[in-house]
């Protein structure tokens, strides 16, 4: 936005082409969140998770939405991801209203439009990397090949390997590579590299940047850890279930030169 308003000021260019080059900055958002609350309730205890957060993930961009344990993060992009509901407010994707959405409907949305990656890699320890990648592959609509999605996350040569038989960076890149094989519009990361050492952490978010990079998937990844919002186009802290304050990186740091 300060680099569109110096341009405005140094030249004498149309409205027209300042709108057009908005546009080129800021591609329209994929998905929006309006007043977005979650009221947990245990007895008469109330725990407010969410306190009216509005949000919008644009098409093609890699947000990072960094806080403490307990800010609301994992409940934000749970709702986001349609695996859980608010207590109040909206999400709508492109023009669904998610509130609008059955079981089945939500279903299908997570099938067709999310791809989801965990703390926890979830694979299933009797299914080889190449097998725990093609169960999402046939349920999908236009799925790329499990070999492709392995590819993409280094993992080419360990198609045959049962989880077991792998590090645990290497089960969290099959875990990546199970959730983009389906081509999702959005890639959500809970704490991908909260198991990890930095440096097997590092080679996870290579392969998450390398994704971002290559298929241009809107990507959401939460953390805890203030040196990994450094890849990302915005930064979203939140604290006590709000939005505390949200910047642009003007210099993005590859994955690679990141240590923590």
């Amino acid at each position: 936005m300060r680099w569109l308003q110096s341009v405005a000021l140094a030249s004498a260019t149309s409205r027209e082409c300042i709108d057009c080059m908005s546009q080129q900055i800021a591609p329209p958002p994929i998905l929006q969140a309006h007043a977005l609350s979650k009221v947990y309730r245990s007895g008469e205890v109330e725990v407010h998770a969410l306190r009216g957060v509005d949000l919008s993930l644009r098409s093609g961009e890699l947000i990072v939405l960094l806080g403490a344990s307990g800010s609301g993060k994992s409940t934000l992009l749970n709702i986001l991801g349609g695996l859980d509901t608010p207590s109040a407010g909206e999400v709508r994707f492109h023009d669904r209203q998610l509130g609008d959405l059955d079981d089945a409907g939500l279903t299908r949305y997570r099938r067709e439009h999310v791809g989801f990656v965990f703390q926890f890699y979830n694979l299933i320890p009797s299914l080889t990397a190449l097998e725990n990648v093609a169960l999402v592959t046939e349920i999908a609509r236009n799925p790329m090949r499990p070999e492709e999605a392995l590819g993409l996350v280094g993992l080419a040569d360990r198609l045959q390997h049962f989880p077991a038989q792998l590090s645990g960076g290497e089960q969290q890149r099959v875990a990546i590579a199970r959730a983009i094989a389906k081509r999702p519009d959005l890639l959500l990361c809970d704490e991908p590299t909260g198991a990890l050492d930095s440096p097997t952490g590092v080679l996870v978010l290579e392969a998450i940047e390398r994704i971002h990079a290559e298929l241009g998937t809107t990507t959401a990844l939460i953390t805890h850890n203030s040196v990994i919002a450094q890849m990302a186009h915005r930064v979203l802290a939140m604290r006590d279930g709000t939005i505390s304050e949200e910047h642009h990186n003007e210099t993005r740091r590859p994955a690679r030169e990141l240590s923590w």
